[in-house]
């Protein structure tokens, strides 16, 4: 089994769509590539919950039973969205999406070319592109899931003073399953995380971190007395 194989971060036994993930022997980027030929041949359009008409809808698109899209959210296809989620005002995903059931997809959120695995949740203001996240994992306020270097070469995970190349130029992060990653925070192109781990609010991370791990950064402040404006 290849280290960072998708079982290692992600629970594949309830999902319908283990099949991005068939290769123990490879990492669970791959899949990123296969996202759009996947929908292409499996996808069934399907309106099947509450869909607010001041909601833009585009095609193809499944939604599932139970699901609710509130007035404001932006659905372009394709995009395949599971039961019982919600896709607040203002969520905007903008194609090649997938999404399990009971998720939560929230206000100013963006999502492209992503799996999202059952009961994500991502409420506020993030970003989650070319990344996957797995089954209870939560991004607080503000998380973005970076997906391109700044230089937009190859994108490389690195680990254990290595650089291991992708081959994907847009990459942003595998989060393993009941991963919190705290308000505010930064995680640079490439990165892996663990299942069952935590990352305090503002934490910037780049690279492989293990499972059950916590990620805790120490702010140093000073308070000053304010002067007196003149008069």
């Amino acid at each position: 089994m290849h280290p960072f194989s998708a079982s290692n971060y992600i629970d594949l036994s309830n999902t319908p769509h283990a099949e991005l993930f068939s290769a123990a022997n490879e990492p669970a980027w791959f899949a990123l590539s296969r996202i759009a030929h996947y929908l292409k041949t499996h996808l069934r359009p399907g309106i099947h919950g509450d869909v607010s008409d001041q909601a833009f809808i585009g095609s193809p698109i499944f939604i599932g039973a139970g699901s609710v899209v509130e007035p404001g959210a932006t659905i372009k296809g394709p995009a395949w969205i599971g039961s019982g989620c919600t896709i607040r005002s203002g969520a905007y995903l903008r194609g090649n999406v997938i999404v399990g059931d009971r998720c939560v997809l929230g206000n100013s959120s963006e999502f492209k070319n992503c799996i999202l695995m059952d009961e994500v949740d991502v409420p506020h203001f993030s970003y989650v592109g070319d990344s996957i996240m797995g089954c209870g994992s939560h991004l607080g306020a503000g998380v973005i899931l970076s997906n391109v270097k700044l230089d937009s070469q190859e994108v490389q995970v690195c680990h254990a003073g290595q650089r291991i190349p992708t081959g994907l130029r847009k990459f942003g992060a595998i989060v393993g399953d009941r991963t919190e990653v705290g308000c505010n925070s930064v995680i640079s192109p490439g990165s892996v995380l663990g299942r069952d781990c935590i990352l305090y609010p503002g934490t910037h991370w780049h690279g492989v971190l293990e499972q059950s791990r916590i990620v805790k950064i120490r702010q140093t402040q000073e308070i000053v007395t304010r002067q007196p404006k003149d008069s």
